[in-house]
């Protein structure tokens, strides 16, 4: 596996290292003490998965706040996304930065999230599949989210208008959470 650092502190692209013959390819996705070399958490007690019917399929702003903050690795293992993080940690050099990464069953990345950092993504291809490791366990009283489209981070989505749920949709402005903290 690489490991690339991104432009967010503490966030990195982990690519596969495929080996290739005539019947196609393997690669190891995740190795624990190549995590714990990079100074990676590598303990995942929960993975979950999101199936996106339609391109153009956003979800976020999420995280989850302390004392059950997420760090998260995440791949796209069926169609492409527009993977999106977003430094919500007061204090980082990269505070309210995004950065985006696609994430594709072609390139076969992995985009590792350190906790503070929201996650959200687009699909660009219909029935699209994201897979997610989680250091934590879901724990609704402590899930977020800002809107997606705020001007405070000015994220570029590829896709217009995008396909939302009522609850990504319905997240406050960051100024005014902000405001309330």
């Amino acid at each position: 596996m690489r490991f690339e650092e991104l432009p967010l502190v503490g966030a990195f692209i982990v690519s596969p290292e495929r080996h290739c013959d005539a019947r196609g390819w393997f690669a190891r996705t995740f190795c624990h003490d190549e995590f714990a070399a990079h100074g990676l958490i590598g303990d995942f007690p929960q993975c979950s998965a999101s199936f996106n019917a339609r391109s153009g399929t956003l979800r976020g702003m999420h995280f989850q706040c302390a004392p059950h903050a997420e760090t998260k690795l995440v791949r796209c293992t069926r169609g492409a996304v527009f993977d999106v993080l977003l430094d919500l940690r007061r204090g980082s050099a990269t505070f309210r930065c995004w950065h985006a990464v696609e994430l594709s069953e072609t390139n076969g990345v992995a985009v590792y999230i350190p906790a503070g950092i929201a996650h959200g993504f687009q699909s660009l291809t219909d029935a699209s599949e994201v897979y997610y490791q989680i250091t934590e366990r879901y724990a609704p009283e402590s899930s977020g989210g800002v809107r997606w489209d705020d001007r405070a981070f000015g994220i570029d989505w590829p896709i217009h208008p995008p396909i939302l749920s009522e609850r990504d949709a319905g997240y406050a402005d960051y100024c005014k959470v902000a405001a309330d903290e």
